[in-house]
């Protein structure tokens, strides 16, 4: 939702009124050596990129449930069936 309440570009502020974060981000930077917003960065890159992930593979469950279940409808259609209606339209495609 890039971009929701600010113009493309322009910076936005992100104040954390949060004590218990703010000291978790303090610890965070100390443990990698970083700034808190170097903390926060990683944490947040982290995790985007752990949603990502998770977004792609629930994607593509879906796609091959999907594709499954065409595979099982298919065989369910007796020989000889198709879908081609030449019959019922002229050269131009209008009904006959």
């Amino acid at each position: 939702m890039e971009g929701a309440f600010y113009p493309e570009g322009a910076m936005g502020q992100l104040n954390i009124k949060d004590e218990a974060l703010i000291a978790e981000a303090k610890e965070l930077a100390a443990l990698l050596g970083t700034s808190a917003t170097g903390a926060v960065r990683a944490a947040v890159q982290d995790r985007l990129a752990r949603e990502k992930a998770l977004r792609s593979e629930r994607e593509q469950q879906m796609f091959d449930a999907i594709m499954a279940i065409a595979e099982r409808a298919s065989k369910l259609v007796p020989p000889g069936v198709t879908s081609d209606h030449r019959d019922l339209y002229d050269e131009n495609g209008l009904p006959r």
